[in-house]
């Protein structure tokens, strides 16, 4: 069996010399599966809590940041000033999807108004499951004003009598699309466990559980 593709990873450490060390480690543990790095894709970044102050010493810009599962993730802050890890939707991503709205409602633009909201309103809520993360509003939002636009042109092609107006749309946005909310806790909140286990250790602050799996 020959494997052209491993997957994507992101690791993390707190010096810069530990991640050296196990990018070299990695690149010669895949020499023996005939696997490589991808070069264009591999990077060793600054980021994390510390970065900002520390290329700031060093008259350096802002951190770095990096694409891992469709989000772009920034080092930011939250309202109070502390670090944060800011999760944004990939533009490419976005433009991606609303390119495949846009020819599916070519081809449904004879069908029915409320069809099309109904297939509309699963189209939206599926984009929203996956991309309703914290800070990440902003993005549904963008989302969900563009599949408002592709709808109302489309709407406005079927006739030239049919001048559709955006208080029109916004009607029918508001009876089948849902609106932008975050779906998903902060990381922590979500792996964090509330209520004894009937499990061995459980209950023992010192046994810590981690969310994965080995391959």
């Amino acid at each position: 069996m020959q494997f052209r593709r491993a997957t994507h990873l992101v690791v993390g450490f707190q010096r810069r010399n530990d991640a050296k060390r196990f990018r070299a480690a990695l690149e010669e543990r895949l020499e023996v599966f005939k696997l490589k790095l991808n070069g264009d894709k591999t990077r060793l970044i600054e980021f994390g809590r510390f970065a900002a102050d520390n290329r700031a010493k060093r008259g350096l810009g802002k951190p770095e940041s990096f694409t891992f599962l469709g989000f772009m993730h920034v080092c930011g802050h939250d309202r109070c000033g502390r670090f944060q890890v800011k999760r944004l939707s990939c533009r490419k991503r976005r433009r991606a999807k609303l390119q495949e709205v846009k020819a599916e409602l070519r081809r449904r633009m004879h069908q029915p108004t409320a069809q099309t909201g109904k297939w509309l309103a699963r189209v939206v809520k599926g984009y929203f499951a996956y991309h309703a993360v914290p800070g990440n509003v902003a993005a549904l939002a963008a989302f969900r004003y563009h599949v408002m636009n592709l709808w109302r042109r489309t709407l406005r092609r079927r006739s030239q009598k049919d001048a559709m107006t955006w208080k029109e749309i916004a009607r029918l946005a508001d009876c089948w699309l849902p609106k932008p909310r975050v779906l998903h806790p902060w990381p922590l909140h979500r792996f964090a466990a509330r209520h004894p286990r009937q499990e061995p250790y459980a209950g023992i602050p010192l046994v810590r559980i981690c969310a994965g799996g080995a391959g």
